[in-house]
């Protein structure tokens, strides 16, 4: 799967991951390969991104968006902490 993560001032990440836990506003969620289209808010929180070799990073945000659509996430952060 593919992510960006954006704010209004700058792109943050950008890169191909395995999984994705979010902070949504009924609490956390994770999105792995294939999932069904979403469009979510989120709150404040941590957005940890999995990569195929199992590396965790670990990116505060202080809400935004998500919109998912056929392996392609993109997020739109409020800030990053």
């Amino acid at each position: 799967m593919r992510i960006e993560i954006v704010t209004p001032v700058e792109k943050v990440f950008e890169g191909d991951i395995v999984s994705v836990r979010l902070p949504g506003k009924k609490g956390s969620f994770q999105v792995l390969k294939d999932h069904a289209p979403i469009i979510s808010t989120l709150e404040k929180g941590s957005v940890i991104l999995v990569d195929a070799e199992g590396k965790e990073t670990k990116i505060e945000i202080n809400g935004g968006v998500i919109e998912l659509k056929a392996n392609k996430i993109i997020l739109l952060a409020d800030s990053v902490i």
